[in-house]
């Protein structure tokens, strides 16, 4: 087995990746966690979906790929030239909603809407408001967050602000988590009350 030998790969992965790396946006997700969100999404059929910190749609292009047509997926993003690369891509997609808006803003403006599958990807819904983004997530829920091992992009300070993460998520008794050592760090929580 080799985990690095991916299939089906979205057809606009390529592209979005291209126009990516043009932009320089540095913060994309790897191809091994987008790969495991595509799986995790499987798993939610008809399922209302959230994505805090769209970027340039990569892993939101993996998102897409596991959901069912009967799956909506909101996915929000505070940087207009980022956002555009995701709209350019995947906007035809009438499953998905792309909103640009502060993430703070978005949530408490949303804060009664309930999700099957959130993935925090930036830092409202992990480090900032996640009690009210866990309390968007319905039993049986899945929680995904990643890069919470030592990236090269990280702010000085970061690391400390990670474990500390950790070490909240640890002590909720309302998730059952499941922590990997693999790609960038990913933490998988299923919400169960």
């Amino acid at each position: 087995m080799n985990d690095q030998d991916i299939q089906n790969i979205p057809e606009s992965y390529f592209a979005i990746d291209e126009a990516t790396k043009v932009l320089g946006f540095t913060m994309p997700s790897d191809m091994l966690t987008c790969s495991l969100l595509r799986t995790l999404a499987a798993s939610k059929p008809s399922g209302r979906f959230l994505e805090l910190g769209t970027g340039t749609g990569l892993s939101t292009s993996w998102i897409l790929n596991g959901m069912d047509k009967s799956s909506t997926l909101i996915s929000i993003d505070n940087d207009k030239s980022v956002l555009n690369i995701a709209k350019t891509h995947l906007g035809k997609d009438s499953r998905l909603s792309l909103v640009l808006s502060d993430g703070e803003d978005w949530i408490l403006t949303n804060i009664n809407k309930r999700f099957d599958y959130i993935f925090a990807d930036t830092w409202h819904g992990k480090y900032l408001l996640l009690e009210e983004v866990l309390d968007m997530l319905n039993p049986g829920g899945l929680y995904i967050v990643d890069d919470m091992l030592p990236q090269p992009n990280w702010p000085e300070g970061h690391a400390e602000k990670a474990i500390e993460f950790v070490k909240k998520l640890d002590q909720r008794t309302d998730l059952k988590l499941t922590k990997l050592d693999w790609a960038t760090g990913i933490i998988i929580g299923v919400k169960i009350k």
